[in-house]
């Protein structure tokens, strides 16, 4: 599995979020997770890294858990995005985008574009 391209701080900073976005596409569980943000483009996201972050979001009331029988295995713990989850998805997307914006301008600032 690859390493992300990106410094591991960049990541950190955008997974709590890209985590919520992901959910947003429905219920899934922590494997299958970690696979759909690694073919976007996160790299590997190691289960140490994923599940506690799974676990503050359901304790922040952003993400239902659902345990499911497993088809000839073990039972699956799956995450589901709550309406919380949904509204603060809707607010850190647009404080991001804003945020970016910010770093893009003082970016271009600095390089003398403006």
């Amino acid at each position: 599995m690859p390493a992300s391209p990106w410094p591991s701080d960049w990541v950190r900073a955008a997974l709590g979020l890209c985590v919520l976005q992901a959910l947003a596409q429905g219920p899934t569980y922590g494997y299958a997770l970690a696979s759909a943000l690694e073919d976007a483009g996160f790299g590997t996201v190691k289960g140490g890294t994923l599940y506690p972050l799974l676990g503050r979001l359901e304790t922040a009331g952003l993400v239902s858990v659902e345990w499911r029988a497993g088809e000839g295995g073990p039972g699956r713990k799956y995450f589901a995005l709550s309406d919380a989850g949904r509204a603060e998805l809707a607010a850190q997307r647009g404080q991001w985008r804003a945020f970016t914006r910010m770093v893009d301008d003082q970016l271009d600032e600095q390089r003398g574009d403006r």
